[in-house]
This record gives C-alpha cells, structure tokens and sequence, in this order.
C-alpha cells in the first residue's frame, strides 16, 4: 500500500468518525428538545385541564341553582295543590297548578330565547372535556417519561457514552420521570369538589 492510500483511508475513517459523533451529538440534542417540549405539553394539557374544570364547576353551580330555585317553587306549588285536593278546594288547586304550568313554560321560554343556556347540555360536554382532557394529559405525561427513557437508553449505550463524555455540558442532561409524590397522591385520594 503507498502512503496516498494509506493517508486517504485514515482521512475517510476520519471523516466517517467525526460523521458519526455529529450524528450522535445532534440526535442526543434532538432528544433532549423533545423531552423539553413533551414537558411544555403537559402544562398545555394541565392548564386546559384548570380551565375546563373551573368551567364545569361554574355551570355545575349555576345550573344547580336554577334547578334548587325552581324545584323549590314546584314542591310549593304541588303541596298546594294536594293539599287544596284534600280539602277539596278546587279553586286552590288550579291556582296551584296553574303556578306549576306557568314555571314549566317559562323554563321553555328561557330555553328557547337563550339555547345556550341548556345548562345540563353544557354540563354533558363539560364533562366530555373532563374526560378527554385526561385522556391528552395522560397521554403528555406518557410521551415525556417515553422521551426520557429513550433519551437516556441513547446516552448510556457505547459509543454515544464516549460523545456524551466529550461533550457532557451539552448532553449530558437529568431530566425527572413524570410521578406524583405519596404527599399529592394521598391529598388526590381525598379531594372533593366543592361547590
């Protein structure tokens, strides 16, 4: 072999190393943004969730409220009514029950001038967002603790372990799976909603 070929071996072999340490170098750094940005998508989900709960509370209590007043103005009336049929009080009753049929229409009407005031409508696709809510933020808190994991199977395999040494201040990174302390699963076990 002359001294050309062996210098142009050395050089590709050269080439074919320094090739490899920056494919490695940029796939550890890919690797390390996507666990940065799988991070940002959990408190994308875990505000969404904030909100969608405050939403279905507020509907919840509204709707229970308008619900409270009405059937309290309805138990009225239909005690009224029997007792107005016990006694035999036929005027007394059909006040009463004419009381029954005028909060009937008017909740039709409030429905019918206000749709989107179909609170229990609301409260069925608040609580649909509950769920699939949960269902994302599930899913963000499993695709990080996966992107740690690859992450730090990458960095520990052979040669990567030699490119992470070399550049430990770029990629050699510690990131925490996605857990919940004894203390927060202790307090989720006894958490109410209070409205």
């Amino acid at each position: 072999m002359s001294t050309t070929t062996i210098v142009v071996i050395c050089v590709v072999i050269a080439l074919i190393l320094i090739g490899a340490i920056v494919g490695i170098y940029n796939r550890l750094i890919r690797m390390i943004e996507a666990i940065n940005n799988n991070k940002r998508q959990i408190d994308i989900q875990l505000d969404r969730r904030f909100k969608v709960f405050e939403s279905l509370i507020n509907v919840v209590k509204k709707y229970m409220d308008y619900e409270q007043t009405t059937l309290k103005d309805v138990v009225k009336l239909r005690g009224q009514a029997q007792d107005a049929a016990k006694s035999g009080d036929t005027q007394a009753r059909m006040q009463a029950e004419e009381g029954i049929s005028k909060i009937a229409s008017n909740i039709n009407l409030v429905f019918e001038q206000y749709p989107d005031l179909k609170a229990n409508q609301n409260c069925l696709q608040l609580q649909e967002e509950v769920v699939n809510t949960e269902n994302k933020l599930s899913y963000a808190k499993q695709a990080y603790n996966d992107s740690i994991e690859r992450y730090y199977a990458e960095k520990k395999s052979f040669f990567q372990s030699m490119v992470v040494s070399w550049f430990r201040n770029a990629l050699d990174k510690t990131f925490e799976y996605w857990r919940i302390s004894d203390e927060q699963i202790k307090a989720h076990e006894d958490y109410t909603v209070k409205l």
